[in-house]
């Protein structure tokens, strides 16, 4: 709870002054649940600081490989490294082969709902198949329920100003091997390599035979986020008891 330097240092960490008004992040409201994967994660780590290590290295390929796709999206020919050029390269060919409109005005669009006093950062609003809606890029291994709290969130900030949308999509972005053997698949990222079993006995450690590094690209949409608004609403809550003495002294509580 006192882990920040001061009032000034908790409101920069924590959300956005937007028209004179500070507003908490959604991303780090939805920070107060739980993440037993994560927990886990770091107790079969080598030590804390390795841990640490790789979640910041993961984390520094995933926010490349976001803001190359929103730069791909409005219509630009960045450079791409060759450490990230399969997950791109994938992208790329997934945009040209889908029917999907993004307005470069409406990417990484700040948003805020002053109602319920919350603040964010949408990656984009597209039209997909002829719908409307939240677009939300993710780099993670796989699309977590979890990120529902975040895009029902975005969409309840938006309806006043925009009351055509209509849905919200996670669109995953990675990059995996692909053992020949066995089809177990192999992750390297952040210096780690996390593999998981295929649908056959997989082979031993060592005797697994990988492919070249692969492009994934996966679209979910979901379109019912009221239920996800009211479990956002519930962290949000439990969020500011636990930070209620800096909400307080900042003039938010």
């Amino acid at each position: 709870m006192y882990s920040f330097k001061n009032e000034e240092s908790f409101k920069e960490l924590c959300g956005y002054d937007i028209d004179g008004h500070w507003y908490p992040r959604v991303t780090k409201i939805i920070d107060i649940k739980s993440k037993p994967a994560l927990y886990w994660f770091y107790g079969e780590a080598a030590s804390y600081k390795a841990a640490k290590q790789i979640t910041e290295t993961s984390a520094k390929e995933g926010t490349l490989i976001h803001e190359i796709s929103e730069k791909i999206m409005v219509g630009e020919n960045p450079e791409v490294p060759e450490t990230i050029k399969p997950a791109i390269t994938a992208f790329w060919e997934f945009m040209n082969s889908r029917n999907i409109h993004v307005d470069k005005e409406l990417v990484e669009k700040r948003i805020f709902n002053p109602q319920h006093k919350y603040a964010g950062t949408i990656d984009a609003l597209a039209l997909i198949d002829g719908k409307f809606g939240v677009l939300d890029i993710k780099t993670s291994q796989a699309i977590y329920r979890d990120y529902n709290l975040q895009t029902s969130a975005y969409i309840e900030a938006l309806l006043t100003e925009l009351p055509s949308l209509e849905t919200r999509w996670i669109l995953r972005i990675d990059q995996i091997k692909k053992c020949f053997s066995c089809g177990s698949t192999m992750r390297p990222k952040g210096g780690r390599n996390k593999v998981r079993r295929g649908k056959s006995v997989p082979c031993p450690a060592e005797e697994h035979q990988w492919s070249d590094l692969t492009g994934v690209v996966e679209l979910q949409e979901f379109p019912f986020w009221k239920d996800d608004f009211e479990a956002f609403l519930g962290a949000k809550k439990l969020w500011e008891w636990e930070n209620a003495y800096w909400l307080k002294k900042i003039g938010y509580l």
